[in-house]
């Protein structure tokens, strides 16, 4: 859930698709032959007619110089949504493929060979590629309410791996990946102007506000450099100009609408044929240094032997784990039943790091899926990866629909809530100390190792909102600042979902947080691992040491408002799942016997973590 940059302004349309008319098509096709089949439509070459802010033609034109951002001031506003007329965003023929001398490619969170539409498109029609990859000191600031740190330090170190397994995997194909510090819009002006020969900057395409403005300001560059701009989109498994939907206004509210149409009306698009060996570097061009963990005043976070993700990253590692979670163990055939576990590596597929910097295709995972239904079995496990895929895909296009509304308070409905934004109240809760064992345990993971199951996501985002009643906002950050898998919009929609702000069609869905626990964790060993004060208490009694009678704590060695905390919030709900008996020394727990992998069938889930349709969570 993933990743606020960048700055805001700038001079050019914003394409977000949100600002868009909703009548404007999502389906567009380019009026000339591309050599590379399937390439989007170039915005950013030269206007055939001004567009809103621009000069009028004749009028003089301030030019951004090299090394400046193109972006800033604050003095163009993009036009109000009922300034947009259908058809207004108007693209130029491509340049001839014989102009085509360097192309430079910016990568951001498509770090991979394999399915990279813009390697693919610039090899085909470049003399020369310049694969790029810039650390911007954006991501690595503030987020924007609460001033947590972006990027923490276990998905910095796994993007740094992921940085340096695809320049690896690139010196071999003959190229090699360039890297550099500072904005990619200033970087790329900065290489056209060093280089001369640069005619086309490719990149994917992002769906949130500050990826696009940086799309912005390198459209605004390529504009003023004569320049060709290239986009794609590859970050989903639906391609976004097959959706059967007329435009992106269309999209259901509602996952399960979207899952159905698309699941019946829409074809995966093939895995692109990558060359075996890529077009060199043009001369003069350095790699550059890929930073450590210390250039960001950060240290290298030790691995923690408890954790649940202990991989690196990079695309060499990604199909690895797809290897062997497909081929090796068969461990996805039985996926749909194991993947509400809580401990352990290998309870559900762990693709979402790896999918959140781009170092596996979606696609790719697809054409695995169905390449292991043809070759040994096809059961509803394997259909689950797909359906998860498919949620993923749903926020990042609800992202699309809704614009900058993912993050605001009120989210998707413009819902009035009086959030809380109590300091105590959260820190107990991100440092794992609120008194409820459960949610303590998944909070002190997090932590630990910047990982959490998707079971654990929902419920301490569950009791954040509404047991707490904390801004959801606050929750976000956090997930943002620490997990190695954040993804923006799978983050912020999930939250906005949690928080009955966003697409949940059920309103007021709580989790009980002795209901969950007693479900998926009724022995109480994931507790266990994670809060070892609580250790020396037996069986489910660990969920609710609160109940549990002075002397059988005292036995255990827990001594609350000591050792433990005492509960921050008690609902009123968790008394249903405790059952006092008299001469006892504490509560028989009612819930489901079994060890803290015990399946749970569910319906719907998101890719990070997901809220049953069809389940009493009270």
């Amino acid at each position: 859930m993933l990743i606020l940059l960048g700055a805001g302004g700038g001079a050019v349309i914003d394409l977000c698709p949100a600002d868009l008319d909703p009548e404007q098509t999502l389906h567009t096709a380019p009026p000339w032959p591309l050599k590379a089949p399937g390439a989007q439509l170039n915005h950013a070459s030269p206007p055939p007619r001004a567009s809103p802010g621009s000069p009028a033609k004749g009028a003089p034109r301030k030019e951004a110089g090299c090394g400046s951002s193109p972006v800033g001031g604050g003095a163009w506003a993009p036009p109000a949504p009922s300034q947009w007329k259908a058809g207004e965003l108007q693209q130029a023929p491509i340049a001839p493929m014989a102009a085509l001398r360097t192309a430079l490619c910016v990568l951001r969170n498509d770090l991979r060979y394999h399915d990279n539409e813009v390697l693919h498109w610039a090899h085909s029609n470049a003399d020369f590629v310049i694969p790029l990859y810039c650390f911007d000191a954006r991501h690595y600031a503030e987020t924007h309410y609460y001033q947590f740190p972006k990027t923490g330090p276990y998905r910095l170190k796994f993007l740094l791996e992921s940085v340096e397994d695809l320049r690896e995997t690139l010196k071999k194909k003959g190229s090699n990946l360039v890297v550099r510090k500072g904005k990619p819009e200033d970087v790329v002006c900065d290489l056209i102007a060093q280089l001369g020969s640069v005619a086309a900057v490719v990149f994917h395409e992002e769906a949130t506000k500050e990826e696009l403005d940086v799309e912005k300001a390198l459209l605004q560059v390529c504009s003023e450099q004569g320049v060709v701009a290239q986009k794609f989109w590859g970050s989903t498994l639906y391609h976004r100009d097959d959706l059967p939907f007329k435009h992106i206004s269309r999209l259901p509210d509602v996952y399960t609408q979207f899952r159905k149409a698309v699941e019946s009306q829409v074809k995966v698009r093939p895995l692109l044929q990558m060359a075996t060996q890529l077009k060199p570097l043009p001369p003069g061009v350095e790699e550059g240094n890929i930073p450590k963990l210390e250039d960001f005043g950060m240290q290298d976070p030790s691995v923690d032997p408890r954790t649940a993700f202990p991989c690196g990253g990079g695309e060499t590692q990604a199909l690895l784990r797809l290897q062997h979670y497909f081929w090796d163990t068969n461990l996805v055939a039985s996926y749909k039943e194991t993947r509400n576990g809580l401990i352990g590596v290998d309870y559900s597929t762990k693709f979402a790091p790896w999918l959140a910097l781009g170092c596996i295709s979606p696609r790719y995972i697809y054409e695995q899926i169905r390449k292991y239904e043809k070759e040994r079995t096809a059961n509803q496990s394997t259909y689950w990866v797909l359906f998860e895929l498919a949620w993923r895909d749903y926020f990042r296009f609800v992202a699309l629909k809704y614009g900058r509304r993912i993050f605001f308070v009120r989210g998707l409905q413009d819902k009035d809530v009086p959030w809380k934004k109590d300091p105590k109240l959260f820190d107990s809760w991100k440092e794992g100390k609120t008194g409820v064992p459960f949610v303590d345990a998944n909070m002190r993971e997090l932590a630990a190792t910047g990982f959490m199951s998707n079971r654990g996501r929902q419920n301490v985002a569950s009791f954040l909102t509404k047991d707490l009643g904390l801004d959801w906002r606050m929750g976000a950050e956090w997930f943002e600042s620490l997990l190695v898998d954040y993804d923006v919009c799978s983050n912020y929609g999930n939250w906005l979902y949690s928080a009955g702000v966003g697409n949940d069609p059920r309103e007021n869905r709580k989790f009980n947080m002795i209901k969950q626990g007693l479900d998926y964790d009724s022995n109480g060993d994931y507790v266990r691992l994670w809060v070892p004060e609580l250790q020396g208490i037996k069986g489910g009694d660990i969920h609710t040491p609160w109940a549990l009678s002075t002397a059988a704590l005292s036995q255990a060695g827990v001594s609350l408002g000591a050792t433990y905390p005492l509960p921050v919030v008690m609902a009123r709900e968790w008394s249903r799942h405790i059952n006092q008996k008299p001469n006892s020394q504490g509560p028989a727990l009612k819930g489901k016997k079994g060890p803290s992998y015990t399946p749970k069938q569910h319906k719907d889930r998101g890719v990070d973590f997901y809220f049953s349709r069809n389940k009493d969570l009270s």
